[in-house]
């Protein structure tokens, strides 16, 4: 990297109550649950442009995004039906479907790894697990709530084709944005000490 490929200076990070508090509370919706109002075209550029700020090694930007309407959505949940008969469980398959329904808006985030470049795939992959991530912190930024959701149709051939997944990508998630009627509950949060190991 030479002098030219940088940009302006950014500020320092500084202490901030705010953003402590917000991932303090940070918890994910559930999807059924999220209504409207959702983020209008605006905010979801605004959301897009602050999930892109990423860890991304090599620059390689390996995502892409599918911002999909309720209508998209309805259409696709028609399509799948089909294929929930054929899942482990038919009846819970189906059931999932309103995740997608439910919600105002849906971000899908894809994974679309540069093959062949000196960046292990794995950490290009990592990059779109940051991503969705990001979109729900910008989400919770602008007032909304948000989910990162997978499920089955995730990962069935069958219904990547139904949305456009290319060769050699992958979905790395469903980020379901819209507004909560209630406040969500509190669930149980891991040992974070029984979880580190400190070393000198």
């Amino acid at each position: 990297m030479t002098d030219a490929d940088l940009g302006a200076a950014l500020p320092l990070p500084v202490p901030s109550a705010e953003m402590q508090d917000r991932l303090t509370h940070r918890r994910s919706a559930p999807a059924q649950a999220l209504t409207t109002p959702g983020p209008s075209r605006v905010e979801v550029e605004r959301i897009l442009l602050l999930g892109a700020r990423t860890p991304d090694h090599g620059k390689l930007f390996p995502w892409r995004f599918v911002v999909m309407g309720p209508q998209s959505r309805a259409d696709l949940a028609v399509a799948l039906t089909p294929l929930a008969v054929r899942q482990p469980d038919p009846g819970k398959a189906a059931k999932v479907l309103s995740k997608l329904t439910a919600p105002p808006l849906t971000i899908l985030v894809l994974s679309v790894p540069v093959p062949g470049h000196k960046v292990p795939e794995w950490e290009q992959q990592l990059s779109a697990g940051a991503v969705c991530m990001n979109l729900k912190h910008a989400a919770n930024a602008l007032g909304f709530a948000a989910s990162w959701i997978t499920d089955w149709y995730s990962y069935d051939p069958d219904a990547l084709a139904l949305y456009g997944v290319g060769a050699g990508e992958r979905v790395a998630g469903f980020i379901h944005i819209g507004t909560l009627a209630e406040p969500p509950l509190e669930r149980p949060r891991p040992d974070v000490a029984a979880l580190t190991t400190w070393r000198d």
